[in-house]
């Protein structure tokens, strides 16, 4: 079993958060991950992760205020909209 370093970790969040599918989400999620990615902590970085499984229909309705977030979402829902304003 290999353990993921804290750096690669980072560049694949990165990419995972650039290459989504729609282009909106693309923008508004690269934004947040160039300016806030290397300073999430271990938890953080769990709930972003959590955040880039969901579908982007979803996503985008989220941080775009459209529909609510569900609960287990809602703080780095909260957080990527922030970053995008």
């Amino acid at each position: 079993m290999t353990t993921e370093t804290r750096e690669i970790r980072l560049k694949r969040l990165a990419m995972r958060s650039m290459r989504r599918g729609i282009k909106e989400m693309d923008i508004l999620l690269v934004r947040f991950a160039d300016a806030h990615l290397s300073s999430l902590s271990d938890a953080d970085l769990d709930a972003y992760e959590a955040l880039l499984d969901e579908n982007d229909q979803d996503l985008y309705q989220w941080v775009s205020g459209q529909l609510p977030a569900p609960a287990q979402h809602r703080e780095m829902v909260a957080r990527v909209a922030a970053a995008s304003a």
